[in-house]
């Protein structure tokens, strides 16, 4: 099993530096979604944010994956490839994820983002999904088990009358993109490893309205839709294990 790394305190500031980069990126473009503009528009605006602060996207050639960020909207669960072919339009919803390199270091967020008026049944999936972080987020803490994070999250979203995508997860970030531990957001109440102080890492729930299925776009190798076709939501923070319950690296300080 691969070791899950435990951050220095240079490491930990520079993983932050990055963090706060890539929140200040999504509250850029946040500005600029709007019914009829693409998501191949957006991306060029993340792009041009994040090198004009003296960083690099870390999707960008990641595996091959074409562009700056991952943006979502509607039934695509995850891995959406910006285009200029994709105009949002009033009523859609939409998931943009955004990972900086910063000196070295990586910061991984994602939030989402309503294309002007949206019913109300988008708008309480939306709000589901952000307290499902809240509730995984609650449950960092030194001697706590991982498995905690996915079992709250779960059992929320279930009572709620929604699935927990089961595909994809939150890992480990800082010093590479992706590290140990895997984060699931459904799990066995006190299963998986043991938090320590200095452990990073994603918490990444992505909720959907419908079945928890996802579907791979066979062209593209990337795009991750909902098999019925339902809406989906995602909301991501990066989050830092402190001595005394955790930090959001990701969380704009004021």
């Amino acid at each position: 099993m691969e070791e899950i790394l435990i951050k220095t305190p240079e490491q930990i500031e520079g993983i932050r530096r990055s963090g706060q980069l890539a929140a200040k990126t999504l509250d850029f473009v946040g500005s600029f979604v709007k019914p009829g503009v693409t998501t191949g528009f957006l991306d060029d605006k993340i792009e041009e944010f994040i090198v004009k602060n003296g960083a690099v996207p870390a999707t960008k050639g990641y595996n091959g994956f074409p562009k700056s960020s991952c943006i979502s909207p509607n039934e695509v669960i995850c891995h959406g490839i910006p285009s200029n072919e994709i105009v949002l339009k009033e009523g859609d919803i939409v998931n943009i994820d955004i990972t900086t390199i910063l000196n070295g270091y990586y910061g991984d967020t994602s939030r989402m983002f309503a294309v002007g008026e949206i019913s109300p049944d988008a708008k309480d999936l939306i709000d589901v999904t952000k307290h499902c972080l809240d509730l995984g987020i609650e449950q960092v803490w030194p001697g706590n088990y991982f498995g905690n994070i996915g079992f709250v999250i779960s059992r929320y979203a279930r009572v709620k009358g929604y699935s927990v995508v089961y595909e994809f997860c939150g890992h480990g970030v800082g010093l590479h993109f992706h590290e140990a531990p895997q984060v699931d957001h459904t799990a066995r109440r006190n299963s998986g490893e043991i938090m320590k102080p200095g452990m990073i890492f994603t918490i990444e729930p992505m909720i959907n309205q419908g079945r928890s299925s996802a579907v791979v776009d066979k062209n593209d190798g990337w795009t991750a839709r909902t098999i019925d076709k339902k809406l989906s939501a995602q909301f991501e923070h990066t989050i830092l294990v402190t001595p005394e319950g955790y930090e959001i690296l990701t969380e704009l300080h004021e």
